[in-house]
């Protein structure tokens, strides 16, 4: 992908060394009960076709495989597809695996239902990107299928928003220093690990949006119908809301 030089999401060594806290043990067995809830968001059944985009080591995109669906991952990073599909492989999955950019990647009126997890959207500072890749998926949808996204929101955000967090697993330390800017449309955060004498520190940066400015820009993309919620049980985006978990269908 190509937005500026040195962008974050760009970085391979980024993804590789970062992996197993984005993936850990613990996110990968959460996969199951996450797919549960898609499917039931969705109201999809075994034997549609699914497009996981920004599907990164294919945790979704395996479970989707194995209950009967007809899944196509796109990501950006070679690694995590070779994994992904060296499990898909060792399991006999057939599932189609893409490297490509998600700004990039259409295929027009393929699919029945998108998924996009995990706050994997909003990386480009120009709206302009993620306009364009939210039209990507609209034009991808067959008539009829619906796109179920789960990410951050400013409301949810701003009830535990915490400038420093630190944690410590398997002697790995991770601390994270975070702003908000630009009126709460910006979040940047300076990542850093350290194990043992070894130290390493990335900066990222996503856009933030609330309930109010995804549904405007699903709208504005053509979904006929956008519905959000509070978290991938269907909960309301209220102040009890976890996440921001949006559904838009295309007619």
């Amino acid at each position: 992908m190509v937005e500026e030089s040195g962008s974050w999401h760009e970085d391979d060594n980024f993804w590789e060394i970062w992996q197993p806290v984005l993936f850990s043990e613990e996110r990968v067995a959460q996969a199951p009960e996450q797919v549960d809830k898609i499917v039931s968001l969705l109201g999809i059944t075994k034997g549609v076709t699914v497009l996981d985009l920004g599907c990164g080591i294919g945790r979704h995109s395996l479970e989707m495989a194995r209950r009967g669906f007809h899944v196509t991952g796109v990501d950006r990073t070679a690694s995590y597809l070779e994994k992904a599909k060296k499990q898909a492989d060792a399991e006999k999955l057939n599932i189609e695996f893409i490297h490509e950019d998600m700004r990039s990647f259409c295929r027009p009126e393929s699919f029945d239902a998108v998924i996009n997890m995990f706050t994997t959207f909003g990386y480009f500072k120009d709206e302009e990107e993620n306009v364009k890749v939210m039209s990507n998926i609209y034009a991808s949808l067959k008539p009829g299928g619906s796109l179920i996204m789960d990410t951050l929101g400013k409301e949810t955000l701003s009830k535990v928003f915490q400038e420093r967090i630190w944690g410590e697993r398997d002697g790995v330390i991770v601390l994270q220093h975070q702003k908000v800017l630009d009126n709460w449309s910006w979040m940047q955060s300076q990542w850093t690990m350290i194990k043992g004498t070894e130290r390493v520190d990335n900066e990222i940066s996503l856009r933030l949006y609330s309930g109010t400015e995804m549904a405007k820009l699903l709208s504005g993309c053509g979904f006929s119908q956008v519905d959000i919620y509070g978290s991938l049980d269907g909960t309301p985006y209220d102040h009890t809301a976890q996440r921001l978990v949006v559904v838009g269908s295309k007619q």
